[in-house]
């Protein structure tokens, strides 16, 4: 039997967090006789990509020949936002088992995409379920070193500047490395009402009235759930006020919340002027809001806490324990 032709140029279509499509070009006569193809996929990273290297030997996927374009999807755990080199070879099975196949095809590299909606929504949905009871509170408030406080008057006329998301959280997250905002807390505690006097962030505490922050001017997000090999777990909110660009953002990829009626943060709409609105957070996960646009120190008041800096609990950075099953969704973390 004559020898098969190498795969050429390999086109990857239609990526997402945890599959593609795969194609390539092969020659009419290959076309009509290849009964099987073998796929190898490695991380980019990975400098031996382990490919197994002789024609008589199978390699790590073996899929029966079907027009092409074919959907890869479920045969390797795949990773969000992340990079891989793959190649193929074609192959036709003989009558004594044994296969005939070509040489392997140049090696194509491609990025996995983000979370989509659905896979935040059912990240969404576990959150749910371990949100606990609500809790009233009265202030956003956000810890940080004084020089923090002093560049931001000295450089930035006292007002508090958005900077870009960094990639705590899940790894799919769309908002990591693309979304800027301020990071702003709201737990209380049980026993008091009152934020906690300890931070992990900083000894000085801004705080300014949840009504700043959180209006019918603004959209409230979910954007992420996890957790740190720790029994913590952490829901991050975006707060955006209307038709600004980071509203404009978060539309197209975050689920909103109506903030009236969810099991994370909430306000209600007092029935007369005189009244003021109810805030109301969950108690059983620790929220971590983000608001898109600038925030003036005018606003708010600056205070030193008394408590200790729980560097333990910082999420900068933070890798998702990716065997946790509170906080993981079946596709990759």
């Amino acid at each position: 039997m004559d020898m098969l032709h190498m795969p050429h140029d390999i086109q990857i279509t239609e990526v997402t967090c945890d599959s593609f499509k795969i194609s390539w070009q092969m020659s009419m006569e290959d076309t009509s006789r290849v009964t099987h193809y073998f796929i190898d996929l490695s991380r980019k990273e990975v400098k031996d990509p382990n490919r197994f290297k002789h024609r008589d030997v199978p390699t790590k996927l073996v899929a029966k020949a079907v027009p092409l374009p074919m959907m890869v999807r479920g045969h390797w755990f795949l990773s969000p936002r992340t990079e891989y080199s793959v190649s193929v070879q074609t192959a036709v099975k003989q009558p004594d088992g044994e296969y005939l196949v070509s040489d392997w095809s140049e090696v194509v590299e491609f990025c996995t995409g983000d979370y989509t909606m659905v896979h935040l929504l059912q990240l969404q949905q576990k959150a749910e379920s371990v949100a606990g009871r609500m809790l009233n509170f009265s202030v956003f408030y956000r810890n940080q070193h004084q020089e923090y406080f002093e560049y931001m008057r000295s450089q930035c006329t006292g007002v508090m500047q958005p900077s870009l998301k960094d990639n705590s959280g899940s790894h799919g997250s769309p908002i990591s490395g693309t979304l800027r905002g301020i990071f702003f807390s709201c737990n209380t505690e049980f026993d008091t009402g009152m934020p906690p006097n300890d931070s992990p962030y900083g000894p000085v505490r801004f705080q300014i009235p949840a009504g700043y922050l959180f209006n019918p001017q603004t959209r409230l997000y979910f954007a992420d759930f996890y957790c740190m090999y720790t029994a913590y777990h952490y829901v991050v909110l975006v707060l955006a006020p209307v038709n600004s660009e980071g509203d404009v953002f978060c539309r197209s990829c975050l689920p909103e919340l109506d903030p009236t009626n969810n099991p994370f943060l909430t306000y209600t709409i007092p029935e007369t002027e005189e009244a003021e609105p109810v805030y109301k957070h969950a108690h059983d996960v620790i929220l971590e809001v983000i608001f898109t646009e600038p925030v003036s120190l005018c606003y708010g008041t600056l205070n030193e806490i008394s408590g200790h800096q729980l560097m333990s609990l910082s999420t900068a950075n933070a890798k998702k324990d990716p065997s946790c099953k509170t906080c993981n969704i079946s596709v990759g973390r």
